[in-house]
């Protein structure tokens, strides 16, 4: 199809945020961006996360996500809009899709 862009996370560049979390680019557009986030057992996020300029829409894909106030298993989504704030962490482990509308 015309204008279609893929990729594999496997191809996908890795960058490593803090010690077990792992995220990796997956797409980016004029603004809007797509990222794949990996989450070893035991895992934080070392300070707060806030979400600006917009919002970050997440998808669980495996494991069990933690926002700082509560367990998302496979297959939730949390939509966090701008200005918001969390500390994400993995008790058992996750990877997330994680999309930014706004950048």
């Amino acid at each position: 199809m015309e204008n279609y862009e893929w990729a594999s996370v496997d191809d996908a560049p890795v960058r490593d945020l803090f010690p077990g979390i792992r995220l990796r680019p997956l797409w980016s557009g004029t603004v809007a961006k797509a990222f794949v986030l990996q989450m070893e057992p035991g895992s934080r996020w070392e300070g707060i996360d806030v979400h600006d300029p917009g919002p970050e829409e997440v998808f669980v894909v495996d494991g069990v996500f933690n926002d700082g106030d509560r367990d998302y298993p496979a297959g939730s989504f949390i939509h966090a809009p701008a200005g918001s704030s969390h500390v994400p962490q993995s008790a058992k482990g996750c990877t997330l899709f994680l999309f930014y509308p706004e950048g």
